[in-house]
């Protein structure tokens, strides 16, 4: 019985090839490189070349189609839109099996299943077994994935601080170096992870289960079932055990997990659920949390570049060659290298000497940035008072401290207003780089809002119209004080 199991499949994918056949000999697939093997991953031998065990699979997808597959790169939280705009005809890399995902995709059987476990320090193995064990911890995972819902909703019923990241290697590096107390992501990247990086150990119990699956846009269900067809035929003539053992993913629970989908076809063919409508009501308080969190930022870093540009202004005009020339290099050195970069060093490169806090991590990276700037601002209005009016003060008496207090300094506040203000705006636009230092700002929240729902239309709006409901009235202030001082 079971060979003839084996031979229907096997003639099911031979024969499954979807009427839709426009592209030609070429099945094109997206997915992330970045994510690394055993996913996808640049061959060290030839980073022209893909591999992993989502690589090999698309392979077969190919072969049973028929056609030759074309990788595309893309930025792993952006495969699912790619696949919606038709950028190529099938995602896969380590996609998470969703009921929203299935709501707006065709989505393939789930052809791997894996657990969702907690790492922690060896000191903590006793402590930290569950997620009710972590009430007032902070626990990482990558943004927009099941193990990020898991802890959001940890969070309302145990009180677990998330703590989101972009990539799965910084959870970690910060869980050895002490900023978390642990990391909830799928097995294969744990223990990844620990092969790479070790300090840390896998709590052996599942805190939940998830499935790897490929996902093709809507109106591809044909490609779809032809392609379930063929993962069938290629569990059941044993190809995936081998390609899961030879990217050292195969055990026992996922021998099981293939068996049963063998066995049972209703497992991951029957009905798709329709996901829980996610109205725009449910995330606004979280829109308005990062909000706040993006205004604070914003603030504070402001205030402090305010500060420091006042500083080193005036040392570079007051000071000597010696503090001249060394706040030159500081503003050159900040102006010539990206405001990401010095993030990444403050919160990262500096964790050996001295680990910020990621929220003030991103008050000193910004404010120091924007430091630089604010000093050319200063600098530049301040030697645009008239040499005249300074020597006519210094004729009166005046001390430099006073000519400086009294004279130069209120004109050049004046002449300084309108570009502050444009900086200020600036600022609070680019606080959304903080997202890579782990602060949840606006621009995150509403990323991760875009990918639960699928589509950026109402999270780009909303996000924008908040942004400019914190961006005008500043706007609108400071032309009103540029309107009373002119008119003083």
């Amino acid at each position: 019985m079971r060979s003839l199991l084996i031979l229907l499949l096997a003639v099911l994918a031979a024969c499954g090839a979807p009427p839709d056949t426009g592209r030609g000999a070429v099945l094109r697939w997206g997915g992330d490189a970045e994510g690394g093997a055993p996913f996808v991953e640049a061959d060290p031998a030839d980073p022209a070349v893909v591999r992993g065990f989502d690589v090999e699979i698309a392979g077969m997808l190919a072969a049973g189609l028929g056609r030759t597959p074309q990788f595309t790169q893309v930025a792993w939280a952006s495969i699912e839109q790619s696949v919606a705009r038709g950028d190529f005809d099938v995602g896969m890399s380590g996609l998470e099996d969703r009921p929203e995902l299935r709501s707006r995709f065709a989505v393939s059987l789930p052809y791997f299943e894996f657990r969702e476990v907690l790492a922690v320090r060896p000191a903590d193995r006793a402590r930290f077994l569950s997620l009710s064990d972590l009430a007032g911890r902070r626990v990482g995972t990558l943004g927009s994935t099941q193990a990020y819902q898991l802890l959001l909703d940890a969070q309302r019923t145990h009180g677990v601080v998330p703590v989101s990241y972009d990539d799965d290697v910084h959870p970690y590096t910060d869980l050895v170096d002490g900023r978390l107390d642990a990391v909830l992501l799928d097995h294969v990247i744990a223990e990844r992870a620990l092969r790479r990086a070790p300090g840390f150990v896998i709590q052996p119990s599942a805190v939940a289960r998830g499935h790897y699956v490929a996902v093709f846009a809507q109106g591809k269900e044909a490609l779809r079932d032809s392609a379930d067809a063929i993962l069938r035929a290629r569990i059941a003539d044993g190809s995936l055990e081998r390609t899961f053992r030879r990217w050292g993913v195969w055990d026992e629970e996922q021998e099981r997990y293939l068996a049963r989908v063998l066995a049972d076809r209703t497992a991951s063919d029957g009905a798709r659920p329709a996901a829980a409508s996610r109205t725009v009501r449910a995330y606004l308080p979280a829109l308005a949390r990062a909000a706040a969190i993006t205004a604070l930022i914003s603030l504070l870093a402001m205030l402090l570049a305010m500060t420091m540009g006042a500083v080193v202004a005036a040392g570079r005009l007051y000071g000597g060659p010696l503090l001249r020339g060394l706040l030159l290099t500081y503003v050159e050195v900040v102006r010539g290298t990206p405001v990401l970069l010095q993030l990444f060093v403050l919160y990262y490169g500096l964790s050996g000497v001295v680990r910020l806090p990621a929220f003030v991590a991103a008050v000193l990276g910004l404010g120091l940035n924007y430091a630089a700037y604010e000093s050319e601002v200063y600098r530049a209005a301040l030697q645009a008072i008239p040499r005249v009016q300074l020597e006519a003060a210094r004729t009166l008496g005046l001390s430099e401290w006073q000519v400086f207090r009294l004279v130069r300094g209120p004109q050049a506040l004046r002449l300084a207003l309108a570009p502050m203000t444009n900086d200020f705006v600036a600022l609070l636009k680019d606080s959304s780089l903080v997202s890579v230092i782990t602060v949840v700002e606006l621009t995150k929240q509403t990323a991760i809002y875009a990918t639960n729902v699928g589509s950026w239309v109402v999270p780009g709006l909303l996000c924008g119209a908040i942004y400019l409901a914190m961006s005008l009235p500043l706007s609108r202030l400071a032309r009103r004080l540029e309107a009373r001082w002119h008119m003083a």
